[in-house]
């Protein structure tokens, strides 16, 4: 009677099996969405500072408080102030993917209102970027943009 059991055992065991590793496939074929939430502020007379910081969150339940920072040469005059920034990242497999440095391509428009976005690139992943605030913004600059581990969050 015992050994009517273990084919059926054996065929569970295997189904189990092939579940997981095919959840896993998946899992590594489907790059993990990660959006991020910051603020900013900047300041610029051909040459420009950026300093801000944000919240990277992913779909996978992860999350990781952000510094951003930049400093750059271009044809800019301002100094603004972005309050609620939205980002989406692509290609990210762990939200540890989304540090480093990007290059940027940006465009800045406004006074009194000011708005900013672009796209940042690192290697595969890439940061699409959107935000809009206060101050007077105009020109247009290129540059690195850092994204780091905020090791302590600021209020």
């Amino acid at each position: 009677m015992k050994q009517r059991y273990v084919p059926i055992l054996i065929a569970v065991g295997l189904c189990a099996t092939a579940t997981m590793s095919s959840q896993q496939a998946m899992a590594a074929g489907h790059p993990l969405e990660c959006k991020m939430q910051f603020k900013t502020t900047s300041w610029s007379a051909i040459y420009k500072q950026m300093k801000g910081t944000g919240l990277v969150s992913c779909t996978n339940g992860t999350s990781m408080h952000v510094r951003i920072s930049a400093e750059s040469v271009g044809l800019t005059a301002g100094r603004s102030r972005i309050n609620h920034g939205i980002g989406k990242f692509t290609d990210v497999a762990s939200i540890y993917d989304v540090l480093g440095l990007y290059a940027p391509s940006e465009a800045n428009a406004g006074v009194v209102q000011s708005g900013s976005g672009g796209g940042l690139t690192q290697g595969t992943v890439s940061l699409w970027r959107s935000g809009f605030g206060r101050g007077i913004d105009l020109g247009g600059s290129g540059g690195e943009v850092t994204i780091s581990r905020l090791t302590q969050h600021i209020g």
